[in-house]
């Protein structure tokens, strides 16, 4: 586990926290390590109910640690059982427990995608979204691709994953996102109200439910995992280096002897 991922039991609802705000909680591969365990564990536990994913401080994340990924740290692990990170995404991608998000402050890169597969996500009146894979020379990741579109429409999911531009909760809500917004001092009882609900639900009916609802998970997973070679490969291209480079250095990144 890591101690930058809190993991607490609220009754039937277990709460999971990135819990690294001096970093504006940005993802390492520890981190996800531990997500992926959390994970795991709720679903053999049948006392819990739902999972909620929340965060300390400022920022829900700023999504992964781009000095983690720049090191190569991000690609190590055990063959037999994945990367960190894809186990991870696989991992919310095949819940079968309700999955509830609390998005205070900004979420950025995989702190929206991983949304997409949440079955409930609410937000502070000063959330924001912002996903700039392209911006950092990489791709969507977590099916995003397939996902967002089917959720936003093509144009919009084009704001996000092309433009890179950073929206505000009232127009994740319109995208259909974020069910809705709250106020920041009451975005927590908002979502643990509705975790506490789901959790008194009768649980192989809620279960079924959110299966027939999300259908056949092939092509989510097979998104996936074209999405992921190509995020690897972009992790080893003159692109990604002059990006991370230019991200460290806070300049803008020049692509223009690229391509």
């Amino acid at each position: 586990m890591s101690e930058h991922i809190s993991i607490k039991r609220d009754g039937a609802v277990l709460r999971l926290g990135f819990n690294r705000p001096e970093k504006k909680n940005a993802i390492t591969t520890q981190m996800y390590a531990a997500l992926a365990e959390g994970l795991a564990e709720a679903q053999q536990d049948a006392s819990l109910r739902a999972i909620m994913l929340e965060a300390t401080g400022d920022f829900f994340t700023s999504g992964n640690d781009v000095a983690d990924f720049m090191s190569g740290e991000a690609m190590k692990g055990d063959p037999h059982v994945g990367r960190p990170v894809e186990r991870f995404l696989l991992a919310i991608a095949t819940a079968e427990k309700p999955l509830i998000a609390a998005v205070q402050g900004p979420a950025v890169g995989v702190g929206v995608t991983m949304l997409l597969h949440c079955d409930l996500v609410f937000a502070s009146e000063n959330a924001t979204f912002h996903t700039p894979f392209t911006d950092l020379a990489l791709v969507p990741e977590a099916a995003s691709s397939l996902l967002l579109p089917r959720i936003a429409g093509h144009q919009r999911a084009a704001e996000l994953l092309m433009l890179g531009k950073k929206i505000d909760a009232v127009r994740a809500r319109e995208f259909g996102i974020v069910n809705d917004v709250a106020a920041c001092d009451a975005l927590e009882e908002t979502v643990l109200g509705a975790a506490r609900t789901l959790s008194d639900k009768a649980p192989a009916a809620l279960r079924l439910t959110k299966q027939l609802m999300k259908g056949a998970r092939e092509e989510t997973l097979a998104r996936m995992k074209e999405e992921g070679g190509h995020f690897a490969a972009q992790l080893q291209s003159a692109e990604f280096r002059e990006a991370g480079a230019a991200f460290l250095q806070k300049r803008k990144p020049d692509f223009s002897n690229l391509g």
